[in-house]
């Protein structure tokens, strides 16, 4: 049966655990396979408790990472629970170094960037300086033109600041429900929404380009615009909304099922 040390208590196997998620979320062996990219047999053996075909504790460890995200499960106490039953180090002492030693490079860029920045505006007040004092009566012209830009800087620093607030707050506020609004003609624009449950979701568009592959958790959401066609797979269609061309389709199904989807422009009550 399983080849791993059995639960000390009545908790779920890692691999019973990631079973039942992968079903609870709609999924089959083979949509999972593809989002992690982790070969079918593999996962067979996983949810079997058999760790043998992964090559090891670290390899084990990052499929279970990763068949916990597809499914909409959180990694770490499985990864915990797989430590504890096969007496497993989840160590990462190569990680740190790394990571420190990038933060010790970019620091002396910076000390250098802002010491550049203080070199350049002492000669810039120096230059003032000694026009000012060196210039007699032509000082006043050359102080009264020196002084001139600073206005200009001045002003011109609102219209910047002002500038990406007026162009970034629309986009922040509502870029999907814009997309959605708009549904121009000619394209084909689907919205897909998290609302009450985690689902798997596969996008591509008319040339069978993959836009998004992900499971989406409650509360999130996705836009997707082409101009001849979007084809959705969707694992727990109970779970999410569609709003296609502007229209609010209401859930792509029922809780559990898996449902495969075709749009273009147009209206999509008419097919």
């Amino acid at each position: 049966m399983s080849v791993g040390n059995s639960p000390s208590e009545d908790r779920p196997s890692v691999g019973h655990a990631l079973a039942q998620a992968r079903i609870a979320a709609g999924l089959s062996i083979d949509e999972v396979s593809t989002s992690t990219r982790v070969r079918v047999p593999i996962v067979q053996s996983i949810e079997q408790d058999d760790f043998s075909r992964c090559g090891g504790d670290v390899y084990a460890r990052g499929h279970i990472r990763s068949l916990a995200r597809a499914v909409g499960v959180d990694p770490e106490p499985l990864i915990a629970q797989y430590a504890a039953e096969h007496h497993a180090e989840s160590t990462q002492v190569p990680v740190a170094p790394l990571y420190d030693a990038q933060k010790i490079r970019s620091e002396p860029r910076r000390a250098n960037w802002t010491a550049a920045m203080v070199a350049a505006i002492v000669a810039v007040i120096g230059f003032v300086g000694f026009t000012v004092f060196t210039g007699g009566g032509d000082g006043d012209k050359t102080s009264a033109q020196s002084q001139s830009p600073s206005p200009t800087a001045t002003t011109s620093a609102p219209a910047v600041t002002q500038s990406p607030q007026s162009n970034g707050a629309d986009p922040k506020t509502d870029p999907t429900n814009s997309a959605i609004a708009a549904a121009p003609p000619g394209k084909v624009t689907v919205k897909i929404s998290a609302e009450s449950g985690t689902s798997w979701v596969q996008a591509t568009d008319s040339n069978g380009k993959q836009l998004f592959q992900k499971s989406l958790k409650k509360g999130e959401s996705q836009t997707f615009t082409d101009d001849k066609k979007i084809k959705l797979v969707v694992g727990n269609a109970g779970a999410v909304k569609l709003f296609v061309n502007g229209k609010d389709l209401g859930a792509a199904g029922t809780d559990g099922q898996v449902v495969r989807l075709t749009y273009t422009p147009g209206d999509p009550t008419q097919g």
